[in-house]
């Protein structure tokens, strides 16, 4: 259900619609429906007649031959549509420079960065001792790591305060459970050490022995039990440092700018709490102020005083401070002060200088505040960009580093000289082949049906003409917070180049225009989500920029629901549908306190256990909104091992679209049998995906195939 980061794109000029190529009808496979009943705690009951498709232990071999039989169809129906889907492969991997790496940064001596090889799937993480002249010391090669294997991610790694030792950890089936593992950088051994069980987060101590990790709870996978682990003593001994009774929160650990503190954070959709101690003896976490409800917060330290990013008496949140010894938030004074327009999003501390990241108007900027009270914000040049904090590993310089894109603009960093304002680019994300001279990005606002203006990114090539003949893929997510921001992406320009148009609405749910933004968007608000997504639809399409019967839409997880419930609202509206990894049995999963995360979400949707919210959530849950309708061409993807959305949702829900659909247009459900969330792992791989989903909006909305403008 947590945020994943989808980008598609889409529209069409003036090439004429042709007739779609998939194959001709095949019967699609037709799931067995067997009685079961849901039951509220309340007393409602609804019937569920695919609820054996769920599986746990994702054995049952009747479940599995239905998924299999589901991919046979869709390779049976996309069979004409492979040359195409092998062009915009071949199209999308040669814009990439194989070879490239990332922007390196200094850390306690060393440059780290990483890099990737010609042809290979994974990165080499790596440093070099005092400058980039040094000797290469590889920390991970993950090529290595993930031979032979479907799936392999590395969460996260962390090199301890010596520089000597490696803690990494790694899942290799995608479910997000993953197992720490230790590395000499000095020799090389791999040390018997094995933690499993846990989240992607590490922290040394400064004995450079003690690694402080998160361990999960084997079958909700919630992170409930903070734990330090001694080098060469047995797991089976970890001392619990900090348990977390309440399962409606997230927690983590890390370290805070200046070295000295350990902190342990832990956070809900509306309240967080924060408990530290000395790096240097982590012995006792003092909490540095008790939770409460409706008041977030979190905390940095350096130059002797804690900097507390909070939304106590502040929607959109202000910046505070405290000293070192503080525990209660009558501590806490004013820094930077509350504004109704300006939403604080986050911060960075600086000898000399505070950087805040924040959005006005729905676009982000960075402030820049000086001890003597000055400030002064960071330029863009583009309408409609992305902006944000980049690697500031180091407190004690005046350059600031900070990353830009645009819809038009590949992903850039540069690093400003704070004291003399110099600027410099370090790297601009490589795509051969690409001219950002030949595409336009535009910021437009669209009038809601309540009146409320919704901002929408658009980019299309040159030349094209907002004549009402194009054909729009509309993008979205709206939850969570989580905002959307109008960054580039190389596979896009496929699209592009087939004169299509992409827009991405920044619709309520979402946190582009402010606190306000997210909270008209959630719980009982939840269906502004929906409706901002179909009435950008009817603007854009008011306004010329899309042919009415040539709109696509497509989002993924939380942005799934967005595509189930925009479907049942208004089918008529969209041509396509690509929906991945889609969250569209709201009300189910949220009864079941035994799926992960479902206590964790509570806040963002509401608990059907209380009838009010069981009400609300029945009227716009896709899976119980399906109807007979005549539904758009769909295209639904999923992982088996996904941990955020369990593969059975999409499953339940195709079921029963075809049930019900009264229309011809195909319905194709893909599975991915070893991968999770963000489906399969490389960086080669997930354009094979990407290339087949691209290929079916492209010949449902009748775009030219093989000739790029």
């Amino acid at each position: 259900m947590k945020p994943t980061s989808l980008l598609f794109a889409t529209v069409l000029m003036t090439t004429p619609i042709s007739a779609p190529a998939l194959a001709a009808a095949v019967t699609p496979p037709d799931a067995a429906k067997k009685p079961h009943v849901v039951k509220a705690p309340f007393g409602a009951e609804r019937n569920d007649e695919y609820y054996w498709l769920r599986d746990d232990k994702r054995e049952n071999p009747e479940m599995l031959a239905y998924l299999n039989a589901e991919n046979a169809y869709v390779d049976q129906q996309m069979a004409p549509l492979k040359p195409l889907q092998e062009t915009l492969y071949k199209e999308i991997v040669a814009r990439i420079k194989q070879d490239d790496s990332s922007v390196p940064y200094r850390e306690r001596g060393y440059w780290y960065y990483t890099r990737f090889e010609t042809g290979k799937d994974y990165p080499v993480h790596a440093r070099r001792k005092g400058s980039m002249e040094g000797v290469e010391e590889i920390l991970l090669n993950v090529n290595e790591l993930a031979a032979d294997k479907n799936y392999y991610n590395v969460g996260d790694y962390e090199v301890s305060q010596d520089n000597r030792l490696l803690a990494y950890a790694d899942d290799d089936n995608g479910r997000r459970q993953y197992t720490i593992r230790f590395k000499n950088l000095d020799t090389g051994e791999i040390y018997p050490d094995v933690i499993k069980g846990v989240s992607p987060n590490l922290v040394w101590a400064d004995d450079n022995k003690t690694l402080f990790y998160v361990e999960n709870d084997p079958e909700t996978l919630l992170t409930i039990k903070v734990k330090k682990h001694v080098l060469g003593t047995p797991v089976a001994q970890d001392v619990l440092v900090y348990e977390e009774k309440d399962d409606s929160f997230y927690m983590g650990v890390g370290r805070t700018r200046d070295d000295k503190f350990i902190c342990i954070g832990v956070e809900s959709t509306v309240s967080s709490e924060s408990r530290c101690a000395p790096a240097a003896n982590p012995q006792e976490f003092v909490v540095l102020a008790p939770r409460e409800r409706d008041v977030e917060y979190s905390a940095d330290h350096l130059d002797g005083r804690w900097v507390i990013r909070t939304n106590w008496n502040a929607t959109n949140f202000k910046l505070m401070t405290a000293p070192s010894n503080a525990t209660s938030r009558t501590q806490w004074k004013d820094f930077v002060p509350h504004s109704d327009k300006v939403y604080i999003e986050g911060f960075e501390l600086f000898d000399g200088y505070t950087a805040i990241s924040e959005r006005s108007e729905g676009l982000e900027r960075i402030r820049l505040l000086r001890p003597d009270g000055k400030e002064e914000y960071v330029k863009a040049d583009e309408p409609a960009y992305s902006m944000g904090l980049d690697v500031n590993s180091e407190h004690d310089t005046p350059w600031l580093r900070y990353s830009y894109t645009s819809m038009t603009t590949p992903a850039t960093t540069y690093e400003l000289n704070t004291q003399t304002g110099e600027r410099r680019q370090l790297k601009q994300q490589p795509v051969l082949g690409y001219d950002s001279s030949k595409y336009t990005t535009e910021r437009v606002w669209v009038e809601a049906r309540d009146g409320t203006r919704v901002p929408v990114s658009l980019v299309y090539k040159k030349g094209f003409k907002k004549d009402g003949s194009a054909a729009l893929l509309q993008y979205g997510y709206g939850s969570y917070g989580a905002s959307m921001d109008p960054g580039f992406s190389t596979t896009v320009v496929s699209l592009l180049d087939r004169g299509m148009v992409y827009a991405i609405a920044h619709i309520r749910g979402g946190q582009e225009m402010g606190r306000a933004w997210y909270d008209n968007g959630k719980l009982l608000n939840k269906k502004n989500t929906f409706t901002d997504f179909v009435d950008v639809t009817d603007g854009l399409v008011k306004q010329g920029y899309a042919s009415k019967d040539r709109v696509a839409a497509m989002g993924g997880s939380a942005g799934g629901l967005l595509m189930g419930a925009v479907t049942n609202l208004a089918p008529d509206k969209y041509r396509v549908i690509v929906s991945q990894v889609p969250f569209v049995d709201v009300v189910t999963t949220m009864l079941d306190p035994t799926i992960p995360l479902t206590t964790n979400e509570y806040d963002e949707w509401g608990n059907p256990e209380q009838q009010k919210y069981y009400d609300y959530m029945l009227t716009y849950s896709p899976y119980d909104n399906l109807g007979k309708h005549a539904y758009p061409a769909i295209f639904v993807g999923t992982g088996l091992w996904d941990s955020q959305v369990q593969y059975w949702e999409p499953a339940k829900y195709v079921a029963r679209v075809r049930d019900l659909n009264t229309g011809s247009l195909p319905v194709l459900f893909r599975t991915n049998m070893d991968a999770g969330h963000g489906g399969k792992s490389g960086r080669f791989r997930r354009y094979k995906e990407i290339s087949e989903y691209y290929a079916f909006v492209i010949d449902e909305l009748g775009v030219s195939k093989d000739q790029v403008q």
